[in-house]
């Protein structure tokens, strides 16, 4: 049972064993994509393989389309080299129950993965030759927020996009943003085709910034006479940017996954871990429950991907349903549970909602204090989505997620994710900001996690996250036992407004986070018994 074109061909083993297996000719698909693609994804990880790559596998399998999925990644070449190309592009998803039971589904919609690098000639030459296509409809992300971002704290650009646009779309390019510009303004020259460019990644206005970076990018190369002028409106006619929802889990690759799949006789499980640190294995574990909802603007067509249960909307629904996830009744409750889980020592968020102060938190955060700004999406209900959130997706005891994964970047995450709350309550006159109490609690747990020392009193290492060293500088020289004040420590966070969306000064919410963090570091087991006091 080894996950490659040959090693598939045996159907009978494999789904003698309880595996689905694709039903299309393998090696069709990837001669067809080949010479006329309809979809490039750039973000090779784990959420494509257990999501967009799945959703493809469908319409092959129900003869809605021909064509696969060409597939590029600009970040973590290992993932290529140690994933892709050893496997023929072949994976396989393993769908995780509440009961325990598992759905194994080998997923062949991939027709070819390249780095995506000048460097590597012929690996550029396809994506070159791949978006000079007529056929090509849509170009979609999943790089994660950080891949968008263009510039620091002070708003100069940073040292690598700077030399991006100084070397111009035909020298050596390190972002993934200059990467795409670069292959788009190649389709310009080809013909000016129409295109789509659709970040799937979970953040907020993820087209927006996704826009924004191809556009300064390529205003850049126009300014230095690297770009016809004419690709700017190009840009801003021809290309759209549609924006979109993602929602689904996928963790780290699991041993216990790896043990049940050893036990099939499946010889593919061995877990790699790059030299930049992403997790990552020939198998995908993810939860059951998806959701993926995307601005229908697609001036070169799409595919059918409504058939694989895409929802397919106007922006300000799309909006809608981002903040009441984003905002609200998913990512918030993942956040908090992630900060307070490392410095309590949790190695499973499902174990979190065990624990009755940070179930109750979450139930607060999302249910009391989130839940008056949410607006009706209309397509998916908002009460009904964080039911299945708190009941049922995150305690769910066999999905391996831990805090520590979803503790990495948070200071890119608590704008969007508690900053949106905050404005919300401001702009509404019927709304009180002194009503929430365990947003501010969260943030004190932030400053409180980035001392890097846990309840006990043990040292620990927080999660990757571009700010880490800048912000744990702050609080770094307190220790537990220290009394205070901290006002001069915590005052360069608090008023960061690029950090929380706010400055938490200016709207009044410092002070409580100052008292609620004064007392999670009056000594060991000081946050346990912080929680237990205001939750």
């Amino acid at each position: 049972m080894q996950l490659n074109a040959k090693g598939i061909e045996n159907q009978k083993e494999w789904k003698a064993k309880g595996y689905g297996m694709p039903s299309f000719d393998h090696a069709e698909m990837v001669g067809k994509t080949l010479k006329a693609p309809v979809w490039i994804h750039f973000g090779a990880g784990n959420i494509f393989r257990g999501f967009p790559a799945m959703l493809m596998q469908h319409l092959l399998d129900i003869g809605a389309t021909e064509k696969g999925i060409i597939v590029g990644e600009g970040f973590d070449y290992e993932i290529i080299d140690k994933i892709y190309a050893p496997h023929d592009d072949i994976s396989l998803l393993v769908t995780l129950k509440a009961d325990g039971t598992i759905d194994k589904t080998v997923v062949g919609s991939v027709a070819a993965a390249y780095k995506c690098d000048s460097s590597f000639a012929s690996e550029w030459a396809v994506f070159k030759k791949a978006f000079a296509s007529d056929s090509l409809q849509m170009v979609s992300f999943t790089i994660t927020e950080k891949g968008y971002g263009l510039k620091v704290k002070d708003g100069t650009y940073m040292p690598f996009i700077v030399a991006d646009m100084q070397n111009g779309p035909e020298g050596k390019l390190s972002s993934m943003m200059s990467k795409v510009t670069a292959l788009v303004y190649h389709r310009y020259l080809k013909g000016k085709k129409k295109l789509a460019l659709c970040s799937m990644d979970n953040c907020s206005h993820n087209g927006e910034k996704l826009q924004t970076a191809v556009m300064a990018i390529a205003q850049a190369w126009v300014d230095a006479g690297f770009c016809e002028k004419g690709f700017i409106g190009y840009l801003q006619k021809d290309v759209s940017f549609p924006w979109s929802m993602i929602d689904k889990i996928t963790p780290r690759p699991d041993d216990k996954v790896k043990a049940m799949l050893d036990a099939d006789g499946f010889s593919d499980t061995t877990v790699v871990v790059t030299s930049k640190n992403t997790y990552i294995a020939p198998f995908v574990n993810a939860e059951g429950p998806q959701y993926l909802v995307i601005e229908d603007d697609f001036p070169n067509g799409r595919p059918a991907l409504e058939k694989s249960g895409v929802y397919f909307t106007d922006r300000d629904t799309v909006n809608k349903v981002e903040k009441m996830k984003v905002c609200t009744c998913l990512n918030p409750l993942h956040t908090a549970l992630a900060i307070y889980g490392c410095l309590l020592g949790y190695t499973l968020i499902a174990d979190e909602m065990k624990d009755p102060q940070l179930r109750k938190m979450v139930e607060t955060i999302g249910y009391k204090e989130g839940m008056p700004v949410v607006v009706n999406p209309g397509i998916i209900d908002p009460k009904a989505f964080i039911d299945e959130v708190v009941g049922k997706r995150i305690p769910n005891p066999f999905m391996p997620d831990t805090p520590q994964r979803i503790a990495c970047d948070t200071s890119q995450k608590l704008s969007i994710r508690f900053g949106e709350t905050i404005k919300a309550y401001q702009a509404n006159k019927d709304l009180h900001l002194s009503d929430l109490k365990l947003i501010p609690l969260v943030f004190a747990g932030w400053c409180r996690y980035l001392m890097g020392v846990d309840d006990q009193g043990k040292a620990f290492e927080p999660s990757p996250d571009p700010r880490l060293a800048e912000e744990s500088a702050y609080v770094k020289p307190i220790k537990l036992g220290d009394k205070g004040p901290f006002d001069d420590r915590l005052r360069p966070i608090l008023s960061d407004k690029s950090l929380f969306g706010v400055d938490l000064y200016a709207c009044g919410l410092a002070p409580l986070v100052t008292k609620y963090f004064t007392e999670l570091v009056l000594g060991v087991g000081a946050v346990r018994k912080t929680l237990e006091k205001y939750v």
